[in-house]
């Protein structure tokens, strides 16, 4: 017998491994088809979407989850996102089933030339591997890939698939979908974006990290003009829109979250209450929740609280630079890489950047900043380095070159600032619902989480006295009383304390007698005391806790008259809108609606949402009195300052504690009430003449002045059972109708005494 030749074995060999091939392809879609999965995960899509808090108005203010996720439907989608994605991943995307015959081909072509490395994938097979399967590069796993695209084209529509794929799709950055990526890359939704733009977040889905344009800026361009060639090829563009989209340089986003508006102790407020009503759940829940913040408030409160921090450290001593970078005597080019290294390596808070001195005179210094920019210095940015710039012995200036500094702008002007040891809050509310319009809880929440507002108890001094004074108009005291307002001793066994007391006035000034109205605008200290005497410690105590205040933070001792107790601010917040809605206890609330993903709202039914129906805590003309003494406050008293903004509508207390530890400011209008509180966490004096009034009032000022700003004048309406009655300014008795006097307000059954009222 002949022996085959050579050809013949080599077809036998052939078929035998076409048939070897043919049987195990047929064998692994025999096991591959009845185990392909169901595809309800697309035809149901549940993306996992982060928790979202918004502001009253709609502005971003965080969102909380692992993902970072906006689902867009595809209507919604820009054509020239579309195109981008189209033209770069699958351009015939809408004429194949599932799989593209034609693009399969022309890669294996192009692969096997050499020419370029190009695969064959395509949308529909990408959402089958994103959704169901691994990137394991096994023949089940490839085969399982066409049959599940071809299962996914019979299922669903083109305009389905392409959904997914862009809701899906992994972009780097913890974003997934091409909503998302515009707001992580560019701080800005999808439909804002140009083409050149749209263009950079198409070539992203081949490799994220790759091309992640904050690491490899190089990369991203080159991948982005990739996707612009192949847009115009395949003419979704023209060559105008081309040209352009080439010469737009790129601007991206540079903050760690997307948002629209800082308010993070809120919104951690926000959180940790959700938190504890779903556990882990809200990460991928995908609600929205709309606080009561207003995004103007928030923002005015925001400069508010930094502005009442940098005027405080400039009224003290600058503590000098965080730290010298020894520069050589180099020309600064030189110093460049030195300088960014070290710069890189230290912490922004709040926009106080770090910068590294290059210039320092006299009146001029010139910095190069974190953010690679050389920034000049001058005028009133450098008031709180003035006095070392102006020292005549070099040796002692505390600023040169390479000196570490921190540097803020504010409108286009540069401002030489330190991180501060000081701390100051702000919370504002609507007194007539409880709904919280403004929240600033410290300076940075990133550097110090701790919530000043909610968290911090501190002594609340002269601003407690209000309820003091309140519980003695109950008692029969008057405004017109006359108080003494001299110098008291309390031995040991009066006090409680096994220590003997004698309180003194802030400025150690005695004013004799003078009537109770004149004493709270002028805040004596004596007047208090000898009122909460007067009407007892213990009713006092059990009084104040109408308006919120915890009875065991406040012991029933004459000291109570200074505020030597503790609140929080928003207790504060919550007992001083008493006296602005008339006597009523509203408690604060953050929340005022949630929406789960699918656009329903979800039961409101939580401690931090809208309050019910309050009951009425104090007598409405003991509010209406009260807020009379507290105007006078601002309008002959203590808070002058507060004039400033041209309103008949304002009341308020400074409050300022022993040794000046503790600077506060109460006030209110009938639609806001705001608290303004500075000291440090450490408790230690904030030093010699900061006071309430120098310390706490000018930041409750620049909050009020925007809002209040669109706000009319309110003046309040006298309620029924009170009566003016014009009485002698020295004696507060009634005065005769030709004799000089002063108009009072009184109760109608405590009418001005014929005798002299008087608490000696």
């Amino acid at each position: 017998m002949a022996k085959p030749t050579f050809f013949k074995r080599l077809m036998l060999w052939f078929f035998i491994s076409l048939s070897a091939i043919g049987a195990l392809v047929a064998l692994t879609i025999a096991l591959v088809i009845p185990s392909l999965p169901s595809l309800e995960s697309l035809t149901e899509y549940r993306p996992k979407l982060p928790l979202r808090v918004y502001s009253s108005d709609g502005f971003l203010m965080a969102e909380f989850g692992e993902e970072r996720r906006a689902f867009i439907k595809i209507q919604q989608v820009p054509k020239k996102m579309k195109n981008a994605i189209l033209a770069i991943e699958d351009r015939r995307f809408y004429q194949h089933k599932g799989v593209d015959a034609v693009g399969v081909g022309r890669a294996i072509v192009k692969n096997l030339a050499g020419a370029s490395h190009e695969g064959a994938s395509t949308i529909t097979m990408q959402v089958a591997r994103n959704f169901f399967l691994s990137s394991d590069k096994t023949l089940r796993r490839k085969i399982s890939e066409v049959f599940l695209s071809y299962k996914i084209e019979k299922n669903l529509n083109k305009d389905q698939i392409l959904e997914l794929y862009i809701n899906q799709i992994y972009l780097g950055q913890r974003a997934y979908g091409f909503g998302a990526a515009a707001l992580v890359y560019y701080g800005k939704p999808l439909e804002k974006l140009t083409l050149a733009e749209c263009a950079l977040l198409a070539g992203l889905p081949k490799a994220p990290s790759n091309y992640n344009p904050f690491t490899n800026p190089k990369r991203a361009i080159q991948r982005q003009r990739e996707v612009l060639k192949n847009m115009l090829r395949y003419e979704f563009i023209d060559q105008k829109a081309f040209e352009e989209a080439m010469n737009q340089t790129l601007h991206f986003k540079e903050s760690r979250q997307s948002r629209d508006l800082m308010a993070d102790h809120a919104s951690e407020m926000v959180r940790q209450t959700l938190y504890d009503q779903y556990k882990e759940d809200i990460y991928t829940s995908g609600i929205k929740v709309y606080t009561t913040i207003k995004k103007a408030n928030q923002e005015a409160a925001n400069e508010a609280v930094l502005r009442g921090i940098l005027d405080y450290d400039r009224r003290h001593e600058y503590r000098g630079p965080e730290k010298i970078i020894d520069l050589e005597g180099k020309k600064f080019e030189d110093q460049k890489a030195k300088i960014t290294d070290t710069l890189d390596g230290i912490e922004e808070y709040n926009g106080f950047i770090p910068a590294v001195v290059i210039k320092a005179e006299s009146k001029y210094v010139q910095a190069f900043t974190k953010k690679g920019d050389m920034v000049d210095i001058k005028n009133d940015g450098l008031a709180l380095i003035q006095k070392t710039l102006s020292d005549k012995d070099l040796k002692k200036r505390k600023i040169k070159p390479g000196a570490i500094i921190r540097v803020i702008q504010k409108n286009k002007q540069w401002e030489v600032v330190q991180l501060p040891k000081i701390e100051a809050s702000l919370v504002s509310m609507d007194p007539q619902t409880g709904a919280i319009t403004a929240l600033v809880g410290g300076f940075d929440f990133n550097r110090n989480k701790y919530n000043h507002v909610t968290q911090a108890k501190r002594q609340p001094g002269s601003t407690f006295k209000p309820f003091i004074y309140s519980a003695a108009l109950e008692k029969g005291i008057t405004p017109a009383t006359i108080v003494n307002d001299a110098p008291l001793h309390f031995s040991a066994a009066e006090t409680g304390s096994g220590m003997d007391w004698d309180p003194q006035n802030y400025d150690n000034d005695f004013d004799g007698h003078i009537r109770l109205r004149n004493g709270l605008a002028k805040s004596k200290n004596l007047v208090a005391i000898r009122v909460l005497k007067a009407i007892g410690a213990p009713y006092a105590q059990d009084y104040a806790s109408r308006f919120g205040f915890d009875p065991a933070n406040h012991p029933a001792y004459l000291s109570m008259g200074l505020g030597v107790g503790s609140a929080t601010l928003i207790e504060m917040v919550t007992a001083y809108g008493v006296f602005a809605n008339g006597g009523y206890l509203k408690r604060p609330y953050l929340i005022e609606k949630m929406v789960d993903s699918q656009g329903q709202v979800i039961d409101q039914a939580n401690t931090m949402f809208q309050n019910e129906e309050t009951p009425r805590v104090i007598d409405p003309r003991n509010a209406f009195i009260m807020t009379t003494l507290l105007q006078d406050v601002v309008n002959k008293g203590t808070a002058q300052k507060a004039k400033v903004l041209g309103r008949s509508d304002i009341a308020g207390k400074t409050g300022t504690t022993n040794n000046q530890v503790d600077a506060w400011f109460a006030g209110y209008t009938p639609s806001q009430v705001a608290i303004a509180w500075i000291g440090f966490d450490q408790p230690k004096s904030l030093g010699k003449d900061e006071t309430g009034s120098q310390a706490a009032l000018p930041i409750w000022i620049k909050y009020m002045q925007t809002a209040l700003k669109d706000m009319p004048i309110q003046n309040y309406e006298m309620p029924d059972g009170v009566m003016i009655r014009k009485i002698k300014s020295d004696t507060g008795t009634p005065a005769n109708e030709n004799e000089e006097g002063v108009n009072e307000y009184f109760y109608s059954e405590f009418p001005p005494h014929n005798e002299i009222h008087l608490l000696n």
